[in-house]
């Protein structure tokens, strides 16, 4: 760069940023960003992927064109939200600070080492924490790009406990409604109590009549699955109405919330005839990978990475005798539900559909926001997960696309949440998820 610009705080972005979120570099505002050369060089050997890094790589790559066509790249070329964009070419000696130069992540880093050998405010952003801790080792600021973070210790959970007058209480389950002047999310659950009532009531909150609407513990199977505590009966509320269009459902393992969104969604396409069929996917091959190499069809090769919702079909079938619902293979053959790679998702229109997407929590927000975005006229998308169990090195309990997504739709009303604390499976699964 040249010497005689003004010494501003500098933002050097890593390239994980990049594939996190293709457009980062338009969040920083009224600064230098520097983009390294080495940087450039990673997202064009990412940039022939069919997946979504690839996709994030092209349109980053696109962005900084379109930004350097208004400007000078080596200079700093202006944009928009005024901060100005360089592209940068290390010159420090990695031998200097005990470096070594053969890792592309260390060239990255050593870009911002020399910047801030010159004057100027480092702070190197970064997905990757093992690279942030090399940069804090120089003495660089590292920092985690959190445009889409939220706070997971205060996530919202969909429901509350209130201490309520007896009078409330019976007005509400003979009723079967309350005026509730308190402003609350749209369907939200409250749970009403006092100490001369024996068992609490249950209420949805109705945000266009603030009201509260009764819900009854007790309420038919849903293909022969049956809410165990109050959790899951929220969950079974949101799921089977109809004006809810997105549901999320946290909860370890063992809560339930994969099998209650599979039994909706069975439940409204086969006997209430309200979806064509329901759709399933997870995020364990990582969305956009290739399932060529993998034998046999479509069907077959998904059926390696979906066994655990082929599990929960078959405690179904198990439990819910019907001619129809025999065996998985003949409700996949009879196109009651169909198996989808996430990477085919993107350009589908599905209209008419239950989606249930299991594991989101290994999902960015880009990436739900693709899925969401997909659901057509008379679609209804369920996502199901735990933050606390990520496998994407880049996401954690903050920045995956479930947690931000609760947070984003917060307070829409075509749109419910609930998080579920009790494990169902068995006393050794939920010692398990709370112990290890």
């Amino acid at each position: 760069m040249a010497s005689s610009v003004r010494l501003a705080k500098t933002f050097v972005i890593d390239t994980n940023v990049f594939i996190h979120r293709s457009d980062a570099i338009l969040s920083f505002r009224g600064v230098d960003v520097v983009v390294p050369l080495w940087v450039l060089e990673e997202l064009d050997q990412l940039k022939s992927y069919s997946d979504e890094r690839g996709r994030n790589a092209r349109h980053a790559i696109r962005l900084i064109d379109t930004i350097g066509k208004h400007g000078n790249l080596r200079e700093g070329a202006k944009m928009d939200n005024g901060s100005r964009l360089w592209v940068a070419l290390t010159h420090a000696d990695p031998r200097d600070v005990g470096f070594l130069n053969d890792k592309m992540d260390n060239r990255i880093i050593l870009a911002a080492y020399q910047l801030q050998q010159e004057g100027r405010e480092v702070f190197f952003v970064s997905k990757d924490i093992n690279a942030r801790i090399k940069a804090a080792a120089l003495g660089i600021k590292a920092v985690d790009y959190d445009k889409q973070k939220v706070d997971a210790d205060s996530l919202y959970s969909g429901y509350s406990d209130f201490d309520a007058s007896a009078e409330d209480m019976g007005r509400l389950s003979r009723d079967g409604e309350l005026s509730w002047v308190d402003t609350l999310p749209p369907n939200h659950f409250l749970m009403l109590h006092n100490p001369s009532v024996e068992d609490s009531v249950m209420g949805r909150y109705d945000s266009a009549q603030q009201k509260l609407r009764f819900v009854d513990y007790k309420m038919p199977s849903v293909v022969g699955v049956r809410p165990l505590n109050p959790e899951q009966r929220m969950a079974f509320e949101l799921l089977l109405d109809p004006d809810v269009n997105l549901v999320t459902l946290i909860g370890k393992a063992g809560t339930g919330k994969t099998l209650l969104a599979i039994a909706a969604g069975l439940q409204l396409t086969i006997d209430d005839k309200a979806y064509q069929r329901v759709l399933v996917s997870r995020p364990v091959i990582p969305m956009g990978k290739d399932i060529g190499y993998l034998p046999g069809a479509k069907n077959e090769k998904l059926s390696h990475w979906m066994q655990p919702l082929f599990d929960n079909l078959e405690y179904i079938i198990a439990s819910y005798k019907r001619p129809n619902m025999k065996t998985v293979d003949q409700l996949v053959g009879s196109n009651l539900i169909e198996l989808e790679a996430l990477s085919y998702i993107r350009g589908r229109s599905l209209p008419g559909q239950f989606i249930v997407i299991d594991e989101a929590q290994n999902l960015s927000p880009h990436e739900i926001k693709t899925i969401v975005s997909r659901a057509g006229e008379g679609s209804k998308v369920v996502l199901t997960g735990d933050p606390q169990q990520i496998d994407s090195p880049y996401l954690d309990a903050s920045s995956n696309g479930l947690s931000f997504l609760v947070e984003a739709f917060k307070g829409q009303d075509l749109f419910g949440h609930v998080t579920l604390q009790r494990s169902e499976r068995s006393r050794l699964a939920e010692l398990a998820a709370e112990l290890l």
